[in-house]
């Protein structure tokens, strides 16, 4: 007996907003959350801009000694979780622990801890005064290890990592444990802190960031002819994943359901899309396969649309690959509100298709004036405000540096 595998709690610290409601709202309405960098002097660099936190004091959440502890990407994930928690209606006192895990993921981990003590170490007169926290705080897998030490939780834990497809790929171990039995429950998604002085210089240097500085909230325009590179942004996104019968036996609240995920290989490029969406046909199509539907049945994408010149154009043409001409098909590229967030883009970007589903309304697309003409009348690109449209299926995108494909198709909520 297969076994169905639902999503009962859902957690979000976004640029566009610090829990689930806003970034839900703020996103339907179209708000950017791109502006100046504020974390650090910009004025040598080619890019002066990101999509950052607004209003995140971390003293809010954790006590000093947690903060010396955990580096901001171990504290985005520890604050998107206890949202998912708490909206979960979840006391794991009253359930087995041993079969509830944690499969979290980050693309960079403690980048931030990483520079700023190699700096002071480079500054300084060589003596290594490095915090006794240092490597635990800049370990890719530390969230998923705080996590499930926070919960006491003794089910399967670890961190995947593949780049941009890293918070996918977790969804989708984690939707993986579940169906094969290894797990009742799992708390997955991930967290990316990386809007870092080397994190912006490296992604500046290799020609991937948007320079208009200028306008900076109108910069990601994914699909645009005019497109010039994508927008970093931070945050986390939390999915608390649980087997059917044991998320009703609890009376939980059910958002969606997760019946597919499929993953691929470019096989193509360090950085660079295969260009006729090699990769992207095969993790789509294997998503479908698994979920036991059609390209006809799929109702919106969120596509991985970072608006670099090469990816969007890239996935476009996988897309047209696997499902032809279909103005039914709405398309979007949420990144034009949130930025890229890394490790963790899929985790939030898997909400916003729960909420499309559970709600009944497509988010946009901002930013976007032309889209590119050969794809432009394929497909049904809700622009600048979210729309009301009956969806079922929706199918998330993500592709990584080095060519990994991650796509998951998740279903509106029916007994």
């Amino acid at each position: 007996m297969t076994r169905r595998v639902v999503v009962t709690g859902i957690g979000a610290l976004s640029p566009i907003g610090n829990d689930v409601d806003t970034f839900w709202n703020n996103m339907v309405a179209g708000k950017s959350g791109a502006a100046p960098i504020s974390k650090f002097d910009t004025s040598k660099f080619k890019t002066t801009f990101a999509c950052e936190l607004k209003d995140f004091d971390p003293k809010a959440h954790f006590d000093v000694k947690e903060i010396r502890k955990y580096d901001p990407f171990s504290q985005y994930a520890l604050v998107a979780v206890e949202q998912a928690v708490k909206d979960g209606n979840i006391d794991f006192e009253q359930l087995n622990k041993d079969r509830i895990g944690v499969i979290w993921g980050s693309g960079n981990g403690g980048i931030q801890t990483f520079q700023d003590q190699m700096i002071e170490y480079c500054e300084g007169d060589g003596t290594p005064r490095f915090t006794p926290f240092f490597i635990p705080r800049i370990l890719v897998d530390i969230a998923s290890g705080i996590i499930s030490i926070k919960y006491g939780l003794r089910g399967v834990n670890f961190c995947p990592v593949s780049a941009c497809a890293t918070s996918n790929t977790a969804i989708i171990e984690a939707f993986n444990y579940i169906k094969w039995g290894k797990a009742n429950m799992v708390i997955t998604g991930g967290s990316e802190a990386a809007i870092t002085q080397s994190a912006i210089g490296g992604f500046s240097s290799a020609q991937a960031l948007s320079k208009r500085n200028e306008e900076p909230e109108k910069a990601s325009r994914p699909f645009d002819v005019n497109r010039d590179g994508f927008v970093m942004g931070e945050g986390a996104g939390a999915l608390i994943l649980e087997e059917l019968d044991h998320a009703l036996a609890r009376g939980a609240k059910i958002y969606g359901e997760i019946v597919g995920g499929g993953h691929a290989a470019d096989a193509y490029h360090l950085t660079g899309t295969h260009p006729e969406g090699d990769g992207a046909v095969l993790g789509m199509e294997e998503a479908m396969r698994e979920a036991g539907i059609t390209a006809e049945d799929i109702d919106y994408i969120n596509m991985h649309a970072t608006s670099t010149p090469q990816g969007d154009m890239s996935e476009l043409i996988a897309a047209k690959r696997v499902f032809g001409s279909r103005k039914s098909l709405s398309i979007s590229g949420t990144k034009s509100m949130t930025g890229h967030l890394l490790g963790a883009a899929g985790a939030i970007e898997a909400i916003a298709c729960i909420k499309a589903l559970e709600t009944g309304i497509v988010p946009p697309t901002i930013n976007t004036d032309t889209i590119e003409p050969e794809f432009a009348d394929l497909f049904d690109f809700p622009l600048g405000k979210g729309v009301k449209k009956d969806l079922t299926y929706a199918m998330s995108n993500t592709f990584g540096f080095g060519g990994h494909i991650a796509s998951v198709v998740m279903k509106k909520w029916s007994e």
